[in-house]
């Protein structure tokens, strides 16, 4: 095992939006219990290896397992240092968290979506502030989190479009939510520019305003901040630019993301001038079912996936390894036996 240089931490934001709930935006919306439970078992995966409180791993119908499992192989390779923040969940955990205050995200059709945004971004700004780490690594689990991204990159005036954990990408019901929530805060698309929280107070989710605190309280104290993830990152990074910070901000993604031809996020990067990462694990080497499913086009980042894969990259861990270390936590959790006895769940939906 490679242990992680102290100077670098890795933080998880789990959360929920009740967007998610919304008719074909996200897996989720099948299966309403994935709203609340998906988000504390990831961070129980993350953290443990296993559910704790929770009694299910989250998996697709057709197999696709949630991107927890693979940045937990990560972590046994490469023994990274772990926070799990409380941004807005809906059920308990067996994690260990932090709180910022954040509560539960209502639905971005409404015209406060996010109430607890201002203080949710001022705590986890002054927690980001005081980590004693050089290097921070932030993450997200929130069913529903592509759309109210979309919505806050619609608020402040921005053209980037989200990806999806759906291999088909249903971005015109994204486009009609943020529609209607841009009209139910009685805003048009721009008008929030400059003005991040209300951007994330009226149009987003309370992940996005947790991350953007940790992210701008890290910058303050001259920590670099990697934004772990896809899409919805692009968010979080246009609320810090929004926010008058100019300087260096990196971006890690899978490359099952950046192969999305729906939301070209090579060119939102250079547009809001990411330092992009992009880490392809290899899945199409193998034929066993979890990683099918990616390569297929489920799922593709979340959890940190595509910052969990960059960490090992850099640490000189080979994907191959990766690889059968995802395969053996996939099996233990989700193995004949088990499989069994556990419905399949509706997977990462974001």
């Amino acid at each position: 095992m490679t242990r992680s240089p102290e100077a670098t931490r890795f933080v998880l934001v789990a959360g929920t939006t009740e967007t998610a709930r919304r008719e074909g935006v996200s897996a989720a919306g099948a299966d309403p219990e994935l709203l609340s439970t998906t988000p504390p078992a990831d961070a129980e995966l993350l953290t443990y290896g296993r559910p704790v409180r929770t009694d299910t791993v989250p998996v697709s119908p057709t197999g696709c397992p949630t991107p927890a499992l693979v940045t937990r192989a990560v972590r046994e390779l490469h023994e990274f240092d772990l926070a799990i923040v409380d941004g807005g969940l809906a059920e308990p955990t067996g994690a260990p968290t932090v709180s910022v205050g954040a509560g539960v995200g209502r639905d971005i059709g409404e015209q406060d979506p996010v109430p607890t945004a201002y203080g949710a971004f001022e705590a986890a700004r002054q927690y980001g502030r005081e980590l004693p780490t050089n290097e921070l690594w932030l993450a997200e689990t929130i069913p529903g989190g592509t759309t109210t991204a979309l919505g806050v990159l619609r608020a402040l005036g921005e053209d980037a479009m989200v990806s999806s954990s759906l291999a088909e990408n249903p971005i015109e019901k994204k486009e009609a939510a943020v529609t209607e929530g841009l009209a139910a805060s009685s805003l048009a698309a721009g008008d929030a520019a400059g003005e991040p929280k209300r951007a994330v107070r009226r149009m987003g989710d309370p992940v996005l305003a947790t991350l953007a605190g940790l992210a701008t309280g890290g910058v303050e104290s001259d920590t670099a901040v990697t934004l772990a993830g896809g899409t919805q990152q692009l968010a979080v990074a246009a609320l810090l630019r929004h926010g008058g910070y100019d300087g260096q901000l990196g971006l890690a993604t899978t490359s099952y993301v950046a192969a999305d031809t729906s939301a070209d996020i090579r060119a939102s990067a250079r547009e809001l001038n990411l330092d992009l990462t992009v880490t392809d694990p290899g899945f199409n080497a193998t034929d066993h079912v979890g990683m099918e499913r990616f390569v297929a086009g489920e799922a593709k980042e979340g959890v940190g996936m595509g910052g969990a894969l960059a960490l090992a990259d850099r640490a000189g861990i080979p994907m191959e390894d990766v690889r059968d270390r995802f395969v053996k936590v996939y099996d233990d959790l989700l193995g004949e036996d088990i499989a069994d006895s556990m419905a399949p769940r509706g997977g990462d939906a974001r």
